[in-house]
């Protein structure tokens, strides 16, 4: 068992946090609304701190997922920092989604203070981290991946090193390059199904087994069709992912024309009212553009 800090209580990092608590580590958790850090404390049996710095004091692993870069590299440097708290020989683990370079900017100034770095980024969800089975895919060097592994364990499905610090980021990336594609393609297919007054539960039904099939057909089909959006992956959050995804295309210069297109149609969801909706309502999106909506 470790001693280990866990910074940001979201939707996926207060359930992560609870999940090694039980496997019995020693955690302390860092919020920037405190009174939520409170909360976890006094349901899961640990600590509360008032700073990263505080929390990441005598941590073995120091656990982060918060929103976007800045967000990250706020709870890292400064004064009050992680970093600063963090003894020689501890690891950060930071499974926020963010750029490669932020990632690999952090790697360099943590190794000058003797600190491993992990970036781990997650899939799965808000299911998956409350159930404790989100897929892990991590970058940094292997002595610093075989230490943590053991930790990340206790939310992990699955757990897999893909190279050096910044690999878990790229591969993050190729995974929301995926999922939109995915989404828009399931979308067009109900909508289309419901146009041609088909039953859309029904045909996912015969067509989820075969090639077709996909996580977000099973589990997003009969929402979509319902018309429910009001949980999930956050279209707000999609946005900034993909967005990471084509600043990052640019820059080693590898087409994303559907990512890019995708991209701009849940801009049209942002714009209807939907930035907090989950990432399938891009079938609600079609609806309108037929007036059906």
């Amino acid at each position: 068992m470790a001693k280990v800090a866990f910074l940001g209580l979201g939707v996926m990092g207060y359930p992560m946090a609870g999940h090694l608590a039980k496997a019995g580590h020693e955690v302390t958790v860092y919020n920037r609304t405190h009174a939520k850090a409170g909360k976890w404390a006094a349901e899961h049996g640990g600590r509360a701190a008032r700073t990263p710095g505080e929390a990441a004091k005598g941590a073995e692993f120091v656990m982060a997922c918060v929103g976007n870069d800045d967000d990250l590299a706020s709870v890292c440097r400064g004064d009050d920092g992680a970093f600063a708290g963090m003894a020689p020989g501890a690891v950060f683990v930071d499974h926020t989604t963010v750029s490669a370079q932020i990632t690999r900017t952090l790697a360099a100034e943590a190794a000058q203070r003797g600190l491993g770095l992990v970036d781990a980024p997650v899939s799965g969800g808000q299911a998956g981290a409350e159930n404790g089975i989100l897929s892990v895919m991590c970058g940094g060097a292997a002595a610093d991946y075989d230490r943590a592994e053991p930790v990340i364990d206790a939310y992990a499905k699955i757990c897999k090193r893909m190279g050096e610090v910044g690999s878990g980021q790229i591969a993050k990336m190729m995974n929301q390059i995926c999922i939109a594609g995915l989404v828009q393609g399931l979308a067009e297919a109900l909508r289309f199904g419901e146009k041609a007054g088909m039953d859309g539960k029904a045909v996912v039904e015969v067509i989820q087994g075969g090639a077709a099939g996909s996580w977000q057909m099973v589990n997003r089909h009969a929402t979509m069709l319902d018309g429910k959006f009001d949980y999930g992956f956050a279209v707000d959050w999609m946005r900034k992912d993909l967005g990471i995804c084509l600043q990052t295309a640019d820059q080693i210069g590898a087409p994303l024309p559907v990512t890019a297109l995708i991209d701009q149609f849940y801009k049209d969801v942002q714009n209807m009212g939907g930035g907090r909706w989950d990432t399938s309502s891009l079938i609600e999106r079609l609806r309108r553009i037929d007036g059906d909506a």
